[in-house]
């Protein structure tokens, strides 16, 4: 994907530079407080691009509640419907089923969401077995996912839910459904709607998808799903006894839509 960038340029960098030097941070902590490599965070503060769905994490490192307001979008690197369609996976049945920004919401959230695995899945690695990511600094996901199972979330559970995520994007890319049978799958697909919302409010703002459009589309997942069961169970103060279906043991299990189930060859 040709994620949407602020344009570099001397006098963002020097407010970066800045900033970190009021904290008392090396590049490195900065970095870490990110979450990239110190190298990203060396060419930020070089004048170079921001991806956008990096913003979030620049501005928690130097405590912003923004960018600075003076910054202009570079619209050169910015990502265009043709683009997603060409470099992300495009989901032709959720364009035709719940509208074009269902397909545009999956194409850059998915991206977004198996980046943050991918990141997790490395700092896993090289921490003990049993670690968690609530025990990763600078996890992304650690504030999205649901926090009672907190503990739960180590190297073999984020593998596991990294090639779900794998798995409905290539479901998008062989122009299959995209149905959700497991509550793993749910989480997936609400994650991905919520991690690409940002950028969607930033193409509706230049006119590349319409109101009509971003309003009607906004709950395609729960469209998907029939209900808002993964919200009212997972995202609220709803303590989960195990015999609950979205209780944590049960979210690899086969529950929803099974008789529609389609098998990838």
């Amino acid at each position: 994907m040709a994620a949407k960038s602020i344009k570099g340029n001397k006098n963002l960098a020097k407010r970066i530079r800045t900033r970190r030097n009021e904290l008392n941070l090396t590049i490195e902590e900065a970095a870490a407080r990110a979450n990239v490599g110190t190298k990203t965070w060396s060419r930020y503060e070089a004048g170079g691009a921001i991806r956008q769905d990096k913003i979030k994490g620049l501005c928690k490192a130097l405590n912003w509640r923004g960018l600075p307001e003076d910054e202009e979008l570079d619209d050169e690197t910015g990502s265009s419907i043709e683009d997603l369609k060409q470099n992300s996976p495009w989901s032709t049945f959720l364009e035709e089923s719940f509208g074009r920004y269902a397909a545009i919401s999956f194409a850059i959230g998915s991206d977004i969401l198996s980046d943050f695995l991918k990141e997790d899945l490395l700092e896993l690695s090289t921490m003990p077995k049993w670690s968690h990511v609530g025990q990763i600094e600078t996890s992304m996901l650690k504030e999205e996912l649901p926090a009672q199972f907190l503990t739960r979330y180590d190297y073999e559970f984020i593998y596991c839910f990294y090639l779900t995520v794998e798995r409905l994007r290539l479901c998008a890319k062989r122009n299959l459904p995209i149905i959700a049978h497991s509550v793993l799958e749910e989480l997936a697909l609400f994650l991905i709607s919520r991690e690409s919302k940002f950028l969607l409010e930033c193409m509706k703002s230049e006119g590349k998808i319409s109101e009509e459009e971003y309003d009607t589309g906004e709950d395609w997942a729960f469209d998907l799903f029939g209900d808002m069961d993964i919200v009212t169970c997972l995202y609220s103060d709803i303590y989960l006894k195990e015999e609950n279906e979205y209780h944590f043991k049960h979210w690899l299990e086969q529950q929803f839509f099974c008789e529609q189930k389609t098998e990838i060859e």
